[in-house]
């Protein structure tokens, strides 16, 4: 009985090893399914895959391609041209080189202007250089919505627009 019970345990113990053991075997399997249909939508797209979607985790890389495909969209609300604009002065004060050529040349193919560009890149650095200044001289933030909000009332008032 006593044998019984422990070949019985060393069996249970087996089984289970191999379940946990197999598990991730069975997930990268079928992450490597969705990885080679998402290659096969990228060269579609773009003829060939973008290095970046190959420098990530195998885990991670189709679901990083339908993130990519859903903010891409070209029903979204901001037009391509400006959504390429806006990536690029962010880009430009990370700064990013990759993203910065990235995001210069898709916004050049949109229709961008050498003049939109500039100014993308000057609002990039604008928003970093005051960011700067407030964070750097710990101004309270809600002072500063406070006061913020008051000088948005007062030019409306005397804007005309209301």
């Amino acid at each position: 009985m006593k044998k019984l019970f422990h070949y019985t345990r060393f069996i249970i113990t087996v089984c289970i090893t191999v379940f946990i053991l197999s598990t991730p075997l069975l997930a990268q399997e079928s992450s490597s399914d969705e990885w080679n249909k998402a290659q096969a939508e990228m060269k579609a797209m773009f003829g060939s895959v973008p290095v970046m979607f190959t420098k990530l985790p195998m885990h991670v890389r189709a679901s990083s391609w339908e993130w990519f495909k859903s903010i891409s969209n070209p029903q979204a609300s901001i037009p391509a041209k400006y959504s390429e604009l806006i990536a690029l002065g962010v880009a430009s004060q990370i700064p990013c080189s990759y993203c910065v050529y990235a995001h210069t040349s898709m916004a050049k193919m949109h229709g961008a202007t050498e003049e939109e560009i500039q100014e993308a890149v000057m609002k990039g650095a604008e928003v970093r250089h005051w960011s700067t200044i407030l964070n750097g001289n710990q101004v309270d933030y809600e002072s500063f919505k406070s006061d913020w909000d008051e000088i948005l009332a007062f030019v409306k008032a005397n804007s005309g627009s209301k």
